[in-house]
């Protein structure tokens, strides 16, 4: 049996120019929604029902800007509170730069910085004996964290009560009105905000 093949046609070739139209106004159309339209939207709804959250949750004073409910400061004041160790260069807290140590547990620089912030715990509160708390000498992964934990305020009531003059209890009470405590356990660990518990003390010292 003769089989006879029939050669197929070549298909014709795109018109130039017939797909690069379509593909450049669905790039410029997706860009106007996702870069332009949906932010815009967003920031929109974000700034009308959260205002001071959309703004940088920004503490001022007297007009002037003191920082932000989110973005630690360095202390290292006795009458302060102090906070984590920041890893960011050129300055602590730097929020343009920020980043971890990622120096591993071995690795001799991490165990430098904290027997350094170990050394200044203690020369600034000789007598108290009690173990400081972790993240009083550990960089969090940001280099940026506002809080500590409240066992990390506590190890630091007794020192900022004596460097002011006041007396503990007031102190303590201070920490809980700046603890900031999670919707749900699930969510996180509590956390005293270091840059609002400071203000506060401020606050006390000008009555």
């Amino acid at each position: 049996m003769n089989t006879q093949v029939q050669s197929r046609q070549p298909l014709p070739a795109p018109v130039q120019g017939g797909l690069l139209r379509p593909m450049l106004v669905v790039f410029v159309g997706l860009s106007l929604v996702t870069g332009l339209l949906y932010p815009g939207v967003i920031t929109a709804i974000a700034r009308a029902v959260f205002p001071h959250q959309a703004g940088g949750s920004l503490i001022g004073k007297d007009g002037s800007t003191l920082g932000s409910e989110l973005i630690g400061q360095p202390f290292s004041d006795p009458k302060y509170f102090w906070g984590r160790l920041s890893a960011t260069a050129p300055m602590p807290y730097n929020a343009a730069a920020s980043v971890g140590s990622n120096l591993g547990p071995t690795n001799p620089a991490l165990t430098d910085a904290a027997r350094a912030r170990l050394d200044a715990l203690r020369a600034v509160d000789p007598d108290n004996q009690a173990p400081v708390p972790v993240d009083l000498v550990t960089a969090s992964g940001s280099g940026l964290d506002p809080h500590i934990s409240p066992a990390a305020a506590e190890y630091q009531v007794a020192r900022v009560a004596r460097a002011r003059g006041i007396p503990t209890e007031q102190v303590k009470q201070l920490v809980a009105a700046n603890t900031d405590v999670p919707l749900l356990p699930v969510l996180g660990d509590p956390g005293v905000n270091v840059l609002k518990l400071n203000l506060a003390l401020d606050v006390i010292a000008r009555q």
